[in-house]
């Protein structure tokens, strides 16, 4: 058994390999707008564009927000993504007057796609899978680079300017503007945001767990003074390899997350999970940044209802799942809760619907889980155990 989620994705990742954009060293076309900041000898870091071999309108290239809802197979999502040619180049993550990385602020706070031009010292070459980003494909060192006019959207725009706001009222403003999130999470990366000497370069794989965090936690501090939902619910969602249930529960903020990954490179059946009580979490989650996306998404829905609820999210990932990154497990849990709950008077006939639709059963999780175990040894099963 491979012990722990981070080696298990290691492995899978390290057998994947897919047909990627193929160039020279000079390539001209256009950035979705798209860019990456790596995290490697941090805090000099490889930081760079991402352009893809076409002109015109790319943005779907990455914008994670409409491939599910605009029901993009699994194939399309990862030629989109190994089409975007990754530049790189070493900067200082204080060097924002660094020309490269004024044009990477210009990029990441564009309304639009972006002409661009790029010139490497050597043909681009590889890719890159991960379950923390979205796959990019070959990339290689940048010696020149140009794009053409930008415009900004607007709403980024008087954040950049407002030298005196703090990044977290920055994001969470755009936020409650319904800027979708890849858009806030590109302009955190890049130093956009924050009071002004504070800005600096945030490797891509941190800011979105930064972003994930500070919209989840904020909501929290909301949800807590709603009402607690009268009722068990359970919503559902299927996508690119994945099942998804959420169980939200009468209960205060509670929440647990748990998934499993189902005979994708043999016969394993393993799962990983995290929680929290009601006081919240301390220090980083064992199962990564997908811990911060779902509980983003779960909190941005009881907001919206202004409810407050305990949430168990079970996910299961079978043969064919490919690593596509973060956004897989936010936007598929936001899909799951636009869909109509099932409600249940009980503990008990909620786990029970739920095994018919788990290829794992609910025992398996319950056997694994902390709080679902807790919840189960209840000896009254009705509404009254909460």
């Amino acid at each position: 058994m491979i012990k722990g989620k981070e080696a298990y994705l290691k492995k899978l990742t390290s057998n994947i390999c897919m047909k990627s954009a193929s160039i020279g060293t000079e390539l001209d076309g256009s950035s979705p707008p798209s860019v990456f900041i790596g995290s490697w000898n941090y805090p000099k870091v490889y930081a760079g564009p991402m352009i893809a071999p076409l002109h015109g309108d790319t943005a779907v290239m990455d914008t994670p927000e409409c491939w599910i809802p605009e029901e993009k197979t699994q194939e399309e999502i990862i030629n989109y993504r190994l089409n975007l040619v990754r530049g790189k180049k070493t900067v200082k993550i204080t060097d924002l007057d660094n020309r490269l990385v004024e044009k990477l602020q210009d990029i990441s706070l564009a309304n639009g796609s972006i002409e661009s031009e790029a010139e490497f010292a050597k043909p681009p070459r590889g890719q890159s899978f991960s379950d923390e980003h979205t796959p990019y494909g070959p990339s290689a060192m940048i010696q020149r680079f140009d794009i053409g006019n930008v415009k900004w959207d607007s709403a980024l725009e008087k954040v950049y300017y407002d030298c005196d706001l703090k990044a977290v009222d920055a994001v969470m403003g755009l936020h409650e503007r319904d800027v979708p999130f890849s858009s806030i999470q590109k302009a955190f990366s890049v130093g956009t945001m924050g009071v002004k000497r504070r800005r600096k370069l945030v490797p891509t794989r941190w800011s979105i767990t930064a972003c994930d965090s500070t919209i989840g936690n904020n909501l929290l501090e909301e949800v807590r003074h709603y009402d607690i939902l009268d009722t068990i619910r359970v919503h559902e969602f299927s996508s690119l390899n994945n099942y998804y249930a959420v169980m939200l529960m009468p209960t205060f903020w509670q929440y647990e997350w748990m998934e499993a990954f189902l005979h994708i490179m043999g016969q394993e059946e393993y799962i990983y999970s995290d929680y929290e009580y009601n006081t919240g979490k301390k220090g980083y989650s064992t199962v990564g940044g997908c811990y911060y996306s779902c509980k983003m998404a779960v909190l941005e829905q009881l907001a919206k209802e202004q409810k407050q609820a305990g949430a168990i999210i079970l996910r299961e990932a079978y043969t064919g799942y490919v690593p596509l990154g973060v956004f897989n497990v936010r936007e598929n849990v936001r899909n799951a809760l636009k869909q109509p709950g099932t409600e249940f008077e009980d503990m008990k006939a909620a786990l029970t619907y739920m095994g018919s639709k788990l290829r794992l059963g609910a025992g398996r999780f319950v056997n694994e889980s902390t709080l679902l175990k807790e919840l189960h040894r209840c000896r009254q099963t009705t509404l009254n155990c909460f």
